[in-house]
């Protein structure tokens, strides 16, 4: 797939959603994503073992304003706004999650559970939100620029 066509998939909402991006495509995506004028955020979860440490990340690494309540809620509320980070699209690209996945499933899928309600909510409003992890998960496609 060539630059041209990534970013053109990047930047169609009906596309975007969560997907397993490898470890070899992450600065493709990520270069694409910034060339596309999207805010492009790339961490790691690194000894995440619960959701509570998670949303410590996503605050953290997001940029999340002071009234973010470190809750489920009020990441779908962040996810769904980001009026302290106006872009022409948004992308996650997260790295290391297998602990939280492992020590932590309920966990990991009530986040994508969240996750997919923002990319939806974003989507309804024609503006494209990715969300890709380096690990594969079940039910968790490839992304389709490089399937």
């Amino acid at each position: 797939m060539s630059q041209n066509d990534l970013l053109t998939l990047l930047e169609d909402p009906t596309q975007a959603g969560i997907y397993h991006l490898p470890a070899n495509a992450r600065g493709l995506v990520k270069a694409a994503a910034e060339r596309a004028g999207f805010a492009c955020f790339a961490f790691s979860l690194r000894d995440c073992r619960g959701l509570d440490k998670v949303l410590g990340q996503l605050a953290y690494h997001l940029d999340f304003p002071e009234w973010f309540g470190h809750n489920l809620d009020a990441l779908k509320d962040c996810l769904t706004d980001f009026s302290w980070c106006e872009a022409a699209g948004y992308a996650l690209i997260i790295a290391d999650a297998e602990t939280l996945q492992a020590d932590d499933p309920d966990g990991f899928d009530a986040l994508n559970k969240v996750f997919a309600a923002a990319i939806a909510e974003w989507r309804s409003q024609n503006f494209p939100m990715w969300v890709f992890y380096g690990l594969r998960a079940n039910g968790l496609a490839t992304f389709p620029a490089l399937a």
